[in-house]
């Protein structure tokens, strides 16, 4: 994988022995010039494909129908917790480095919204309050485990069943019933209201105000799927509000204008968290359009749900898109090769990040016999490799993440997943250009027969650390060019930092440490002396 090009490069330093020696006391007073600094690399440096430093890697963890978490609703407060604790640690097991919580399943909340109820996913009953935020937890504690926390949205869907009664008083939906609109057995909002899409940026946004969250996260669902003999009855706002349009492009143009007023929503209120989605993996066919992909799938984002995914990579209106292309490779009537290649070319030239979605679910599940073979999986990372444009995967969904089915996912690990890494850079939500400045000083001690790093923050930009390995007696840029070094991704913390080395080396080694800000560049490294 291709790194992102540094803004900030210091000029290289001597690489330092990192021989056992009784550290002196910690001083957070800046080294005398020539302190060693060893830059980033700029290009030009062999890199192993299967130890990439930039590559996201996160599960999904759905909570619409308890499909992950909560396991079942009723759980108490402290149940739910321990549960979610558990996911997050699954993904540091897998070393993963986000997480995709579903945070808004239903027009509801998984925290204490000021637009929309409690969800009856975490209770059993829509609007009560489940004794805890789970959403300000799970930004915290997969902080405090240096994962990235993606907050998962559904825009649209109101309810999983077509009984309105099912809505409390207090719902937007039941406040408004001419917002909603009855459809395929479920309830959902009219996007063709320019109310309702009003409202769903606002429960969104409310949500981006009270947390750190990574990334506001859509999947692949807008307009509700075509369901054959029904009608979505959206011809009042359509003739209110179709301003010469046709239909199809009024639809169209109401999700355009949803995802880019959301996007400038969140650069006013939190500009460092990112706009995602993950939508269905079908553009359009070849045979609708020629500049669709090579398929004869027959749902097509554009015609059928009315997502424009295309205009929104072209337009930079989302940070990242992550298709998904659930699919093997060789399958007919949409291979997995064919697909992935079509989304490459999309997002060459733009900034947006193109995460592949892998079907996790369909291991040893489903009618394809591809999906039998324990390497299959892993056969679609190996081909991603051929794309420097492909910055990561994402797997659906967690439970069949930790079911491990013919030990497809523990291919991948010992695989592809050998060592931490960062996900990739967005330097164009950082209001403070280039890279976080080197850290000050890194002291080398010894804890009994293991070595320990201790060193303060930068300038206070730094979000996280990350340690290198390097075994030898110098350390230089090339060192640093993707993940073969990494000893360790840890959280920023205030004040002295400490680290402590779990598989010290028999031979010469230097440590280097490098500071990673809210965005996910990564600053020169100090060696540690």
């Amino acid at each position: 994988m291709t790194q992102p090009t540094r803004r900030t490069a210091l000029a290289a330093g001597a690489g330092l022995v990192a021989a056992p020696f009784v550290a002196p006391p910690f001083a957070s007073s800046a080294l005398a010039a020539g302190r060693p600094v060893v830059p980033l690399p700029d290009g030009g440096c062999p890199t192993d494909p299967r130890t990439p430093k930039r590559d996201l890697r996160a599960m999904w963890v759905a909570s619409v129908e308890n499909i992950d978490w909560p396991s079942r609703t009723g759980l108490s407060a402290e149940q739910q917790r321990t549960e979610l604790i558990g996911w997050l640690d699954l993904a540091k097991q897998q070393r993963h480095n986000a997480i995709v919580l579903q945070v808004r399943p239903t027009a509801d909340a998984f925290w204490p919204s000021d637009v929309e109820p409690w969800s009856a996913y975490l209770s059993g009953t829509q609007g009560v309050e489940p004794g805890w935020d789970p959403l300000g937890f799970a930004v915290d504690a997969a902080h405090e485990r240096g994962l990235e926390l993606h907050a998962w949205f559904n825009p649209f869907r109101v309810s999983q069943r077509a009984d309105r009664s099912v809505l409390v008083p207090e719902h937007p939906g039941a406040q408004h019933p001419d917002w909603v609109v009855a459809y395929g057995g479920k309830l959902y909002y009219n996007p063709g209201l320019p109310e309702v899409r009003e409202l769903c940026r606002r429960a969104i946004i409310d949500a981006v105000r009270r947390y750190d969250i990574d990334a506001v996260h859509f999947d692949d669902y807008f307009y509700p799927y075509p369901v054959a003999g029904q009608v979505f009855d959206d011809a009042a706002a359509y003739a209110e509000h179709g301003q010469g349009f046709s239909l199809e492009d009024w639809r169209r143009d109401n999700i355009n204008r949803f995802m880019s007023d959301l996007r400038d929503d969140i650069r006013r209120t939190r500009p460092t968290t990112q706009l995602g989605v993950s939508p269905f993996a079908i553009w359009r066919n070849r045979a609708t359009d020629p500049e669709g992909s090579d398929t004869t799938a027959g749902a097509e984002t554009y015609d059928d749900l009315y997502a424009d995914t295309r205009k929104w990579v072209r337009e930079e209106t989302v940070d990242y898109i992550a298709p998904q292309v659930y699919w093997s490779r060789g399958f007919a009537a949409a291979d997995y090769e064919k697909v992935t290649d079509w989304w490459a070319e999309q997002v060459t030239g733009t900034r947006v990040h193109l995460f592949i979605g892998q079907a996790t679910y369909k291991v040893a599940a489903n009618a394809d016999p591809s999906w039998d073979d324990p390497q299959e999986l892993s056969s679609h990372l190996d081909f991603n490799t051929r794309y420097p444009q492909i910055d990561g995967n994402m797997f659906f969904s967690a439970k069949q993440v930790r079911l491990n089915a013919l030990d497809a996912t523990g291919i991948l690990n010992r695989t592809w997943y050998t060592r931490p890494s960062l996900t990739p850079a967005s330097p164009w939500l950082d209001d403070r250009p280039g890279a976080p400045r080197a850290i000050t000083r890194v002291v080398l001690g010894r804890g009994g027969q293991q070595p320990t790093l201790r060193w303060s923050g930068t300038d206070g930009d730094a979000r996280l650390f990350v340690v290198y390995r390097v075994p030898r007696d110098r350390a230089t840029s090339c060192d640093l060019a993707d993940a073969r070094h990494i000893a360790d991704i840890v959280p920023a913390r205030r004040g002295v930092q400490t680290w402590t080395d779990p598989q010290p080396a028999a031979g010469p080694v230097t440590y280097v440490v490098t500071p990673v800000d809210r965005v996910r560049q990564e600053g020169p490294g100090t060696v540690a002396r």
